[in-house]
């Protein structure tokens, strides 16, 4: 009954793509064309002089202890950090104000001591502003510069000693002061401003490190020759990451000849530790260990190999022993922190090795209605989080709003066009009082670059979607505004015809295990760095938008999967039961039109290629009428989010491993669901591969449809000029040229890197 209630309200909601129309505006020359100008009243509170307090209500035997100075505009107000027993403080803080929210005429600045023996605030001065005379300033001109002021009492009479330096002016998003000033519309009321500002954010370049280990030479092995099941092994340890070798027999020159992967971040201060350890599956004991030094690692470009070092092992016992090892730094990887089919950059890890950009990607994060709140306190606190390459940008977060407005503007190079933005929202947990809670998903949003049209800019709404244990949810929209641009057209074509991942990729590959391995370790790297930043950005956030348990089993998706599968293959349906209905003669027309048909194929098979060619360049030219004129988005029914059960909801969202109990069933349980994942993960690749063909004629990416139309265009010239006979013999004896004459044949062809490049409806799942 409570799922049938469940799907009754899904039905009611709208989980639609709504065009909107925000009041932007277009032109280039504006800085911020994305986003609703905000009109914001500034006030940069830069230092005082000659301090004094004279109230008789400070029992401070130091005068102006601790001055703080305190900016109000009606019921808003923003206050500076109090410094310690000086007269001369410098403070170099800046408050926003914003205007559809002020409701008063006056701007009062006041410098108060805080005493801290009696706990109270002294008046020392104050400054007086009519909001109608602050002077407006249109950026990018240069700043206002601060003035000093003299103090002025309760009753406006200019005191004899003390001054304070600030400048006051309108101003809007675009003004310098913006990104780091307090904002009333995300005070908090308590000391957490850091943790509701915006902010940008980079990814740490991420090198794969690849640890060859041959063999060990004179091990001591003292009373551990061979008895019961003892083995040996090699343990790599890269700060919190590790990885041992696949266990020998125990001698005393064991050969493994075994690549150990690893995720190393710049700047490379970590050491590696290689250790040779002796035991079974409980217990191990070290006999010898090495230290590498990873800035002491070289760094390669390509498959060439590196030397061999012999590294001695440090036993107190025995001095002779040494381990050969191969390590390298790969920077003709890209290493992969993100699903493929979602990833926002595919370049190489060495910039030396990186193409020049083909475009700009501009995203302005406008507002959001209807927000469900998440708290008990029935109130919301949203800030926005987008992605595209390593750059990570993160909105101030507006305080107690279901529909927040933040008309922030950002800008990314694109270096491929066949990649996607994502854009997060979050209600902050950090703001509760005492300890703070984790940062709750209201919801996603993917954008596929190769699916906008150049130059053009969409406006859309898109639906805030979060699948919990609860059940699938719309936590509100969100308004965006997107445009992909690009100086040349001709570069982003060329894309199109290159290989997706760097030649590293195909030359040497790595497998679907250590990819994956090496995507989680990427992911606790970019974790633990985030958590330094300032504010931080949590766990949570970070495993949200790198899809860390994508690969995980999940009985819903699986079902989407497998949906995809059959969407696939329904043509073949149809093209069987067309056959049965030709055989069959149950529409006489249609078998005497097949047959003069099949004859005519028999009898001019020059023709056969003509008429394919001509068949899907008229079918491209006409689906181009019905193209789809919006983003995709996430769609709870494609995703079978809308027919989802409990049961099934616990199993997706249960930690891995698993919280349920018994050892045996808990073993069991976790192996079935990682070879799930692992056979999810190929299910999803096998419906993206048919989608793309199917969206060569679809015009989901305006640039590799026309690409693909001017092709057929051309093949049905050549193929009717050309005899049929003789492009025949040319395309044989083209597959059967030479060795010598093929190149490197592990990177794929044209026609295979352009069909990888085309959008699949993976895009759209939740």
């Amino acid at each position: 009954m409570a799922n049938k209630c469940q799907k009754e309200k899904r039905r009611e909601e709208d989980f639609s793509l709504k065009e909107t129309t925000p009041n932007i505006s277009a032109r280039r020359a504006n800085t911020l064309e994305l986003v609703e100008k905000m009109q914001f009243l500034f006030v940069r509170v830069v230092k005082a002089k000659d301090l004094s307090s004279n109230s008789d209500d400070c029992c401070c035997v130091v005068p102006c202890c601790n001055p703080f100075v305190e900016v109000r505009i009606g019921a808003l107000v923003g206050t500076t950090r109090s410094l310690e027993k000086t007269v001369n403080p410098e403070w170099n803080q800046d408050f926003a104000f914003a205007k559809d929210k002020i409701q008063a005429s006056v701007l009062e600045i006041l410098v108060q001591d805080k005493c801290v023996e009696d706990n109270k605030d002294v008046f020392i001065g104050k400054l007086v502003f009519l909001v109608n005379d602050v002077p407006m300033r249109v950026s990018p001109n240069s700043p206002l510069a601060p003035e000093w002021y003299k103090l002025e009492d309760h009753n406006g009479v200019k005191l004899t000693q003390g001054e304070l330096m600030v400048s006051v002016w309108m101003g809007n998003q675009a003004d310098e002061a913006f990104p780091h000033a307090w904002h009333s519309d995300s005070a908090t009321g308590s000391d957490h401003t850091t943790n509701t500002r915006s902010n940008v954010y980079h990814s740490p370049r991420f090198w794969y490190l690849r640890v060859n280990v041959i063999q060990a030479q004179n091990l001591l092995l003292k009373g551990k020759s061979g008895g019961g099941n003892l083995d040996l092994f090699v343990k790599a340890v890269l700060g919190n990451l590790a990885s041992r070798s696949r266990p020998v027999k125990i001698c005393q020159n064991p050969v493994w000849n075994e690549d150990l992967m690893f995720v190393a971040a710049e700047p490379f201060d970590e050491l590696l530790i290689l250790s040779i350890e002796v035991g079974d599956h409980h217990k191990h004991e070290n006999i010898g260990r090495c230290v590498l030094p990873l800035k002491n690692v070289e760094r390669r470009m390509y498959d060439t190999l590196v030397e061999s070092v012999w590294c001695n092992l440090e036993n107190p016992n025995s001095d002779e022993g040494r381990l050969n090892v191969r390590a390298s730094l790969d920077g003709g990887y890209h290493v992969l922190d993100e699903v493929t089919h979602y990833s926002s950059d595919f370049r190489p890890s060495s910039r030396s090795l990186s193409q020049p950009s083909v475009g700009v990607l501009e995203l302005g994060i406008l507002n959001a209605v209807g927000l469900s709140p998440m708290k008990k306190e029935n109130r919301v606190d949203a800030y926005c989080v987008a992605k595209y390459g390593p750059k990570w940008v993160r909105t101030r977060t507006i305080v107690d709003s279901r529909c927040p407005k933040w008309n922030e503007q950002y800008t990314w190079e694109v270096f491929d066009p066949c990649t996607v933005i994502t854009v997060m929202v979050f209600d902050n947990g950090q703001l509760q009082e005492g300890k703070p809670a984790e940062d709750k998903r209201m919801g996603k949003v993917r954008i596929r670059l190769s699916t906008l049209e150049t130059d053009r800019i969409y406006t859309h709404s898109y639906p805030l979607i979060s699948l919990s244990n609860q059940g699938v949810k719309k936590m509100g929209e969100i308004q965006l505004a997107v445009r992909f641009s690009c100086s040349s057209l001709l570069n982003v074509l060329q894309t199109y015809a290159q290989p997706l991942l760097p030649r590293m990729h195909y030359i040497c590959p790595l497998s679907i295990f250590q990819l994956d391995s090496l995507r989680n370790q990427a992911a606790a790297i970019t974790t633990l760095r985030f958590r330094r930043k300032e504010p931080p950005l949590g766990k949570e956030v970070v495993e949200y938008m790198l899809d860390v348990m994508e690969n995980v089993w999940s009985m819903r998706r699986g079902r989407a999967q497998f949906r995809r599968i059959v969407d696939l293959l329904s043509v073949l349906v149809f093209i069987c039961k067309w056959v049965k209905l030709v055989y069959s003669w149950k529409s006489s027309a249609t078998t005497v039109a097949s047959y003069i048909f099949f004859l005519w194929v028999i009898f001019c098979p020059q023709m056969i290629l003509v008429t394919m060619f001509s068949s899907l360049l008229l079918l491209g030219i006409w689906r181009y009428r019905t193209r789809p004129r919006h983003p995709s988005h996430m769609d709870i029914q494609f995703s079978y989010a809308h027919t989802v059960t409990n049961e099934e909801l616990e199993e997706e969202f249960d930690t891995f491993p698993t919280r349920f109990s018994g050892d045996d069933l808990k073993k069991k349980y976790d192996r079935l669901r990682g070879i799930s994942g692992r056979v999810l993960a190929v299910l999803s690749d096998l419906a993206t591969q048919g989608e793309r063909v199917q969206s060569l004629l679809t015009w989901r990416d305006p640039r590799a449809t026309s690409l693909f139309v001017t092709f057929c265009f051309f093949a049905t010239i050549v193929t009717y000029a050309v005899p049929f006979r003789f492009m025949i013999s040319g395309l044989v004896a083209y597959s059967l040229r030479p060795p010598t004459m093929r190149g490197i044949s592990v990177i794929p062809g044209i026609s295979q890197n352009f069909l990888r490049r085309m959008p699949a409806r993976s895009d759209g799942m939740l």
